[in-house]
Parts: structure tokens; C-alpha cells; sequence
């Protein structure tokens, strides 16, 4: 396991239990964002770092029970937490790094990541989440309050190399297999949607 991992799973593991109750108002963003993926009954899908798994209600309400909901997490704790939620009726927890996810090929139909910044190799994280989603189905990059309204949170500026900048993004997804069809970026919500190319 690599530092970053280390790291990644130390920062979440101590902040798992309580992570739920310190971001409160967070579900209708995520359900907003799930909205706006376009899936539809029967579609199969990845919560890639699901953490303790809000999104995986809204999503298993888009796909309907012929569908396929799948959460990947490195963090046991933050599983473990999402267990306690209730949450593993809604999808299939799986103790995996989505840097080398255990899923075949274009199995998936779309694939919602809201932890971008904690990858160790995004471009090539990208890559990966692309091998495993057929041709023209739908990346969703979310987290649930903006660029700005982040740094603020964690008093720090933004820079023009962040990671998340439309300007960096864009060119990220496409040199990965991507292509960004929308991109919000405002004090609510930050989502960026793309599609696979074929």
C-alpha cells in the first residue's frame, strides 16, 4: 500500500464514526447530482469512494431494483459506517481501491466519484474508471459544496492549478477517455458530468 493510501485511510478512518453528523445538510446535493446522471431503471453503477455512503440511497432510487448499484471505498471504517447507516440495503459495499478496481471491462453504466482530490494519480485513476464504463455511459465528479466555498471551509485560496478548475478538468477527462459535457462550480454544489467516448 502506497503513502497516499496510508494517508487517505488514516484521515478518513479517524473522521469515519462522526463524518455523517458533521455534514448534515448534504443528502439533497447529493440527490440533486444523482438527478441531473441521467440513469435510468436497470443501469449499473459505482459509488467510486463512497465513503460512508450518501449517495448510494439516490442512486439505488434511479436504477430501481433491476439495477445494479455497486460502493467502493478503501477506508474499512468509512464502510463500517455506512453499514451502521442502513445504508448497504441500497448497494453493494466493497472494500477496494478504484485505482484498481476488481470489475471487468465496460461492466458499469455510469460511475458518481465525489473524492477526485484524494487520488493519488488522477489522470490515471480517470483511465481506470473508464475501462470499467461502456461507451457513452456518464462520469459524475461531485462534492456536495463548490470549489470556493471549500477552500473557505478549510481557509486556504484557490489556485490556477486546482485540480477541479475547468480549465485543468476539461483536458484531464479528455486525455483519459472522457469528454466534460457540463460543469457547475458555485457555493451549493460542484459537479462535473462526462461521457465516455467510444
Amino acid at each position: 500500500m502506497s503513502d497516499d493510501h496510508t494517508h487517505v485511510q488514516e484521515f478518513f478512518g479517524s473522521r469515519a464514526a462522526d463524518w455523517d453528523s458533521r455534514f448534515p445538510d448534504d443528502g439533497p446535493a447529493y440527490a440533486a447530482a444523482v438527478a441531473l446522471m441521467g440513469l435510468r431503471a436497470g443501469d449499473r453503477v459505482l459509488d467510486a469512494g463512497c465513503g460512508t455512503g450518501r449517495a448510494l440511497p439516490p442512486l439505488r432510487a434511479a436504477v430501481g431494483g433491476t439495477g445494479v448499484v455497486v460502493a467502493a471505498d478503501l477506508t474499512p471504517a468509512m464502510l463500517e459506517a455506512a453499514v451502521r447507516a442502513g445504508r448497504d440495503a441500497d448497494g453493494q459495499l466493497l472494500l477496494a481501491d478504484v485505482t484498481a478496481l476488481p470489475l471487468r471491462p465496460e461492466s458499469l453504466d455510469a460511475v458518481f466519484a465525489a473524492g477526485l482530490a484524494h487520488l493519488p494519480d488522477p489522470a490515471g485513476n480517470l483511465v481506470e474508471l473508464a475501462r470499467v464504463v461502456r461507451p457513452g455511459g456518464t462520469l459524475a465528479l461531485f462534492h456536495p459544496i463548490g470549489r470556493a466555498a471549500l477552500a473557505a471551509r478549510q481557509g486556504r485560496q484557490i489556485t490556477a492549478d486546482d485540480l477541479r478548475a475547468e480549465h485543468n478538468l476539461g483536458p484531464l477527462l479528455s486525455g483519459s477517455g472522457w469528454d466534460l459535457t457540463s460543469y457547475v462550480d458555485e457555493d451549493a454544489r460542484f459537479l462535473a458530468l462526462a461521457v465516455r467516448r467510444g
